[in-house]
């Protein structure tokens, strides 16, 4: 359950910051839905704004990455963080962006095998190796 209020899109059309973010997000996605991250968000117009600026200006921009990879990534992340709202909505994307099954296994296998080995290097307090310092 939601600890703010979903704001609705009659709610967004009668502020016109809201609205305005949520007509920026369907133009840029290409699509009426607007996920539950924005609506709570939209409590906080100028909150709703940031974030959607940051995030359109990493994962909806032409870049080194394509936008599969920055996917997957986003997946990884908030594995390690713990969100489950983000892995829901960007295993979705990356699903809708080509990812396959194989991919998707191979990811969860990586994302696993990375915590364990962190976890296991940060217990044992292990030196960084001179060869790796950038």
């Amino acid at each position: 359950m939601a600890t703010v209020r979903l704001w609705s899109d009659k709610d967004a059309a009668a502020d016109p910051a809201v609205a305005s973010v949520f007509e920026d997000i369907r133009a840029t996605r290409k699509s009426d839905f607007i996920n539950n991250f924005w609506r709570g968000l939209a409590n906080d117009p100028a909150l709703l704004k940031r974030t959607w600026d940051g995030l359109k200006a990493v994962m909806a921009t032409e870049g080194a990455l394509d936008p599969l990879v920055r996917e997957m990534i986003y997946i990884a992340v908030s594995t390690a963080n713990g969100c489950s709202y983000c892995i829901h909505s960007h295993t979705a994307a990356a699903k809708a962006r080509g990812m396959t099954g194989a991919q998707h296994a191979e990811l969860l296998a990586v994302i696993g095998l990375a915590g364990q080995t962190n976890h296991l290097v940060t217990a044992m307090q292990i030196p960084v190796d001179p060869e790796f310092e950038v």
